[in-house]
């Protein structure tokens, strides 16, 4: 029987992908396995893993992977197979979408919210940092 991590960051499995402050990256990304991208995307990326944007990353393109934790911006839209997770720093300008998506206190959303199960969604206040 599974059990379902605490936090998004936690479920990965195999070794993870960054991509640093300083690296601008232009046009489609795909792979699967965890990514951390730090710097700036303009393009699309189609992720068979977790997907995370970090405080003071830039996306603009979609974003689309089984797992996302947007804590950067994004102007585009983020769809997750499953999970979503909004960091209070986060700053997204497109829609959401995923079968479940957690919504850190002070992160901006200008843009519709598409929970794929129906449940409402989960509003929380960061607790750790990092």
């Amino acid at each position: 029987m599974g059990f379902l991590k605490r936090r998004i960051e936690d479920s990965g499995s195999g070794p993870t992908t960054f991509i640093s402050a300083t690296t601008k990256i232009v046009g489609t990304i795909t792979g699967k396995g965890p990514y951390v991208f730090c710097g700036t995307v303009e393009g699309n990326c189609d992720v068979d893993g977790p997907a995370t944007l970090a405080p003071g990353g830039k996306w603009q393109g979609t974003m689309r992977a089984t797992d996302i934790v947007v804590a950067g911006t994004v102007q585009g839209d983020v769809m997750a197979k499953q999970r979503v997770e909004i960091a209070g720093t986060a700053r997204i300008t497109g829609s959401l979408s995923g079968n479940s998506i957690a919504v850190a206190e002070g992160a901006v959303i200008e843009g519709e919210i598409k929970i794929t199960s129906g449940a409402p969604p989960v509003k929380f206040e960061e607790k750790r940092h990092g």
